[in-house]
């Protein structure tokens, strides 16, 4: 199978344990699981080819498998150069037979090569993590537009350039925002971007969270759990927002509120995660304490001004493995020392550790594979526009997910069910 399926992995000799990987998260994604099972016998995709841009690791895997079972030809690539499992794309190749272009690290060379190769798939549906599969189809390969279906998209980062697409005229498609559903953005951002954020951290520097002043640059969901995490950890957490009804809940949450240019001062280390570019600045580098550290949470590196912060440094150097120390050149700086940025400025959960626990990309993952499955059975239907899955699929992947969690709730009576829908039944 080796010698068949095309790939550009690192060590496919890594394939035992990328499946070992693969099957241990498994475990926790029994709604995924119960999909696959469906797909398998109802082969929903046979005939259709997909391209998969996401983060190479064990939960997309099983989402790939999943997707392979329903009859679905896929290519994997990668949606951030550091977020790739090696071991986990190379099971994908050699035991799977899924072809992946993936590698940790990837430059940024290779990182476009691959999507290059991902369109060269001739995909009919296109499941993007971040928009540059799309932007690049739209600039780069309009003569492929009138094969595609549609695109399902993951991210905040995704959501907000597809929107730019569509209101400038010109998104080709139906795009599905999986990150609308809520079954996505109130568990996958808040619970699993919380988690895996401060666990990169740790894994990176093995600090104490406790006594430190943490600056979370922004306060949508994925914010908000990053914010409670590093809370539960025994941090002084300080927010910094430019929407004035986010900055009032992260204050009325139990956050200090604060502009950037003042939490730069204060903070000890600093996550950003706002979809945005350079919220952490020259000024703000300047003004940070010695030791100060920066890691990133939101799509790209950019919500760092690295290039801004290497100017003011006298050098820079790997201190540990995702440790960059960049040394401050006190005649560029208010402030003399060191400050450490994580993990290049991307992902600090993917590039340091392993990403989001299984248990809540599999209601991701549940939404994504019924996200291809609706684009795929309405496809004559779909106005070319950015939506939403209906409600029912939402609340479907709820109750599965609660299901296989052992969790049983209460349902609406006869009496209740009649009282919500009329006007004339008052007290």
């Amino acid at each position: 199978m080796t010698q068949t399926i095309k790939h550009d992995v690192a060590d496919l000799s890594l394939a035992e344990l990328g499946e070992k990987r693969i099957k241990w998260s498994a475990r926790e994604m029994q709604v995924l699981d119960r999909i696959r099972q469906r797909f398998s016998k109802e082969k929903p995709f046979t005939g259709k080819r997909m391209l998969v841009c996401a983060h190479i690791t064990a939960e997309t895997a099983n989402l790939a498998i999943a997707l392979k079972e329903g009859g679905m030809e896929s290519c994997l690539i990668a949606s951030n150069p550091l977020s790739t499992q090696d071991d986990v794309a190379a099971a994908l190749v050699k035991i799977y037979g899924i072809p992946v272009f993936a590698k940790k690290g990837e430059s940024a060379e290779t990182y476009v090569k691959h999507i290059e190769i991902g369109l060269d798939s001739k995909p009919q549906v296109i499941m993007d993590d971040g928009s540059d599969v799309i932007a690049t189809l739209l600039k780069e390969r309009p003569g492929q537009i009138k094969d595609i279906i549609g695109c399902t998209e993951e991210t905040t980062t995704g959501i907000v350039r597809l929107k730019a697409m569509e209101n400038e005229g010109v998104l080709p498609f139906a795009a599905i925002a999986v990150n609308d559903s809520k079954t996505k953005h109130l568990f996958d951002n808040r619970y699993g971007t919380g988690q895996s954020t401060l666990d990169g951290i740790l894994r990176a520097t093995n600090i104490l969270v406790a006594g430190k002043v943490a600056v979370v640059v922004g306060y949508g969901w994925c914010s908000k759990g990053i914010a409670m995490r590093a809370k539960g950890l025994g941090a002084d957490v300080i927010v910094t927002e430019i929407d004035p009804i986010r900055a009032l809940e992260a204050k009325m949450d139990g956050f200090r509120v604060m502009p950037m240019a003042e939490a730069a001062k204060e903070g000890d280390f600093f996550i950003t995660a706002t979809g945005n570019r350079h919220v952490v600045d020259l000024e703000h580098f300047k003004n940070m304490k010695d030791g100060a550290i920066v890691c990133n949470s939101g799509h790209f590196n950019l919500e760092l001004n690295l290039d801004a912060l290497a100017d003011i440094s006298l050098s820079q150097e790997e201190v540990k493995p995702f440790v960059m120390e960049y040394k401050r050149d006190p005649n560029k700086s208010f402030k003399a020392g060191s400050v450490f940025v994580l993990g290049e400025g991307r992902l600090i959960n993917l590039a340091a550790a392993e990403g989001h626990p299984s248990a809540v990309m599999d209601m991701s993952f549940a939404n994504q594979a019924l996200a291809v499955e609706f684009l795929v059975k309405n496809q004559d239907n779909l106005a070319k526009k950015l939506q939403t899955l209906p409600a029912e699929v939402d609340r479907e992947v709820a109750k599965l997910k609660l299901d296989s969690m052992g969790v049983s709730i209460d349902s609406l009576s006869s009496e209740m069910h009649e009282y919500m829908n009329s006007w004339t039944i008052g007290t």
